[in-house]
């Protein structure tokens, strides 16, 4: 069983002409409903237990009847929601045992004829509950007899797809994308001369030609599953992973390494919930406005949402906040592990587009227009500053703006632009679809040619109004502040992605691959050469304790050409053989992966090198072995 809700002002039907053989027998006359929850359904193959279905069906029905506070319903058949329809008497007798049910617990309730072709005219109320589907089976309802022999029913409701309005906003709207340069001039994407900027061209087709699906599998996927950094977990939905130790390492540095950047930057750091009621007033409007398909959770009869940001939980914070003009601009920020967001499964690609991230939010409530450009510009800086110290310094620009902001305020775009230092991929809108007036992005472009953005702010003009977040000026009155939302780093799994993916472009050229030093699982890989080698490099490996680099020790038995190999493999930056000369000088001979150089030196000079090398990067010790010997192959 499929079906549609939609809480509707009215709905006319109107009975055409008969579409079956065994249609309903009515009168050709249009009917109205007023105030009513119109559930369009479709009966499938596989609904046979039609009492069964129809209590999981009823039992629906009036949980959502009852969150939009309706006592009319209308039943309306609809063949076309299914492409396994049952057959016309199973149908027909699921809709009955439907209404009847509906009625004993007290609906005015009717349904459309059945078998009939109609037309209708609705008109939908358009608030957060308005529209919602569903798909129930018989073996949705659990029927359990307890100790007094009474029988207990339960209702497991399958995962539903909420999607906003600025969503479906964002699909319709029309906006013109323009090539802006250094002299400022605004060029039509298709005549620009993209000589020497190769990947803004790339950028910008992606943008206007908006093919987001990948029709082969990115590299990055591959690169994960080879280096046992992440894989799919077939026991949860689609887009969400199992991030393995090597990889929740990397995963680990880059939380920390962005929350102290985000403190360091002035933030204050919270930690909120997860999920939040629907039928709070300021979330059920912000809802509409944030464009993401949202999961949905059902407890007891309160229907709750997972959150795609952190938003939610900072405006409820700021609401309660006494704040004077005086503390602002005031930058609250967390690490959001996880934000929830229903993407398309067509767009699911590896960690590029996934439905459950780890974001970096923070976000800056400013006195004025002008205060909030300010540090919508440092912002920018900041995230530069980033992206810079990955090693991601490759990245397109885009701006998106409504158009009478960006004429208001060319100078200052064109300053940002000289700040970048390149022409970047503008986006002008007429009418707002979101809160916000003026965004940037960085773009990754990745082997596919397909553009992600990472790092991003946005001015929001809406919300401080939404969730009644005020500050008290120079005169004493309360005034609503502007709203940054900025994540400076992008989702971390798609900097995870990004960093992969630049490496497979690097390999596809020939160049070796490598991670950031301060991100690489193993940094100095020691290899003894035979079994009396192996305890001067543990003894060497002992020595590593307590400094800032990871050393392991390969101890597999296997010859010294493969262990070689294994290391190349996992991208070691530092690789040392550990064989007579080395126990007898107490010097290593050190492969240096980067620079492909060879060289002679003390194990405490290693050590100090790299610390030298990571200064100011956030460090963890192994946590998967410290010999590969002692891993599991994963």
């Amino acid at each position: 069983m499929r079906i549609m809700t939609v809480h509707a002002d009215y709905i006319e039907v109107e009975p055409k002409q008969k579409a079956i053989k065994d249609a309903e027998d009515v009168k050709l006359e249009k009917k109205r409903y007023e105030e009513v929850l119109v559930v369009f359904t479709s009966v499938e193959q596989g609904d046979e237990d039609v009492a069964a279905v129809a209590k999981a069906t009823a039992a629906e029905i009036e949980k959502v009847a009852k969150q939009v506070k309706t006592n009319n319903v209308l039943i309306y058949p609809l063949v076309h929601l299914t492409s396994k329809p049952s057959s016309p008497r199973v149908a027909l007798a699921a809709i009955r045992k439907i209404v009847e049910l509906l009625k004993v617990s007290g609906y005015q309730v009717e349904s459309s004829p059945f078998g009939w072709y109609k037309g209708y005219t609705l008109k939908c109320k358009g608030h957060p509950l308005s529209e919602l589907s569903r798909e129930l089976r018989s073996d949705d309802v659990k029927i359990r007899t307890d100790a007094d022999g009474k029988k207990e029913i339960s209702i497991d409701i399958k995962s539903e797809v909420v999607v906003s309005a600025s969503l479906k906003a964002e699909e319709k709207m029309k906006s013109k994308f323009s090539i802006l340069d250094l002299d400022g001039k605004l060029h039509e994407v298709d005549g620009f001369d993209y000589k020497g900027h190769g990947l803004l061209e790339k950028f910008a087709t992606y943008e206007t030609k908006k093919v987001r699906a990948y029709d082969k599998e990115p590299p990055h996927i591959k690169l994960m599953k080879e280096h046992s950094l992440v894989n799919y977990e077939p026991g949860s939905d689609p887009g969400n992973f199992r991030w393995l130790p090597k990889g929740r390492l990397i995963k680990k540095l880059l939380e920390r390494a962005i929350s102290d950047y985000c403190v360091g930057y002035g933030a204050m750091e919270v930690e909120t919930p997860i999920m939040y009621d629907y039928e709070h007033p300021s979330l059920k409007k912000y809802l509409n406005r944030f464009p993401a398909r949202q999961y949905v959770v059902l407890s007891d009869d309160k229907k709750l949402f997972l959150r795609f940001a952190a938003c939610f939980g900072q405006f409820l914070i700021s609401h309660d906040m006494v704040m004077s003009y005086k503390q602002l601009p005031l930058k609250m920020y967390e690490l959001t592990r996880y934000s929830f967001r229903r993407e398309q499964a067509g767009e699911l690609a590896g960690l590029k587009r996934v439905r459950a991230l780890t974001m970096p939010d923070m976000h800056t409530m400013a006195v004025s227009i002008e205060q909030a450009k300010k540090e919508f510009e440092n912002q920018l800086e900041a995230s530069l500053k980033w992206n810079e110290g990955l090693g991601l310094d490759e990245l397109e620009i885009g701006f998106r703006a409504q158009t009478d902001f960006f004429n208001e305020n060319k100078d200052w775009y064109m300053g940002m632009v000289k700040k970048v230092g390149k022409p970047v991929l503008l986006e002008l809108f007429q009418e707002r679809y979101a809160y916000f007036i003026t965004k940037f992005e960085f773009n990754f472009v990745d082997a596919m040619d397909k553009a992600s953005a990472l790092s991003t702010v946005q001015i929001d003009v809406e919300n401080a109004e939404t969730y009644d977040i005020s500050f008290v000026d120079e005169k004493g009155q309360k005034q609503r502040p502007l709203i940054l939302h900025a994540s400076l780093s992008g989702s971390l799994e798609r900097v995870v992605y990004a960093l992969l993916e630049k490496e497979a472009m690097r390999m596809k050229q020939g160049k070796k691959a490598n991670y950031p030093l301060w991100l690489a699982p193993t940094q100095v890989r020691l290899v003894p050469i035979g079994e009396k080698h192996l305890s001067f490099a543990l003894e060497l490996q002992e020595k590593a304790a307590g400094r800032r680099v990871r050393v392991d020790v390969d101890d597999s038995g296997e010859t010294l050409g493969k262990k070689i190999r294994n290391a190349e493999m996992e991208w070691c930056p530092y690789v040392a053989v550990i064989g007579d000369k080395e126990m007898e000088s107490g010097k290593i001979a050190v492969s240096m992966r980067e620079s492909g150089e060879k060289k002679e030196m003390a194990f405490e000079g290693l050590l100090s090198e790299i610390e030298k090398k990571t200064e100011g990067t956030p460090f963890e010790p192994i946590s998967f072995g410290k010999t590969v010997g002692a891993r599991p192959a994963i």
